[in-house]
């Protein structure tokens, strides 16, 4: 059974920084790309970070603050997350699945974390 945990949420600051970690348990080889995915209250849950083999992409609002890595020694999935702004507070989800370019919208969504909290005060 597939299964990806999700750890590092909380709550900070604006201006402070989390870092989300993401262990992907039997995940089949045939995914090619891993993602952070968020939903805030009252809103749609949208993709915020992908990572394609050595490439990444994200949405327009992290850009310059959030940074996706993976480590597959590990099978851990990261997104670092830097100046941290109130409207970054979302449930942060880690998702698994197939992307036919290097581009958040490319990617087909197959399997999706519990999700772990993160409150960013003002």
């Amino acid at each position: 059974q597939v299964q990806l945990v999700e750890s590092g949420g909380g709550s900070v600051q604006a201006g402070g920084s989390l870092t989300l970690s993401c262990t992907a348990f039997k995940l089949p080889a045939n995914r090619n790309c891993m993602a952070w995915f968020r939903q805030a209250p009252g809103k749609e849950r949208e993709g915020v970070a992908v990572i394609v083999g050595g490439s990444t992409d994200y949405i327009d609002s992290v850009k310059g603050r959030f940074t996706i890595s993976k480590s597959n020694a590990k099978n851990t999935l990261y997104l670092q997350m830097d100046n941290l702004k109130p409207e970054d507070t979302a449930m942060y989800y880690c998702a698994a699945g197939w992307c036919h370019g290097t581009t958040i919208a490319s990617m087909a969504l197959d399997y999706l974390g519990q999700g772990t909290q993160v409150t960013v005060s003002s």
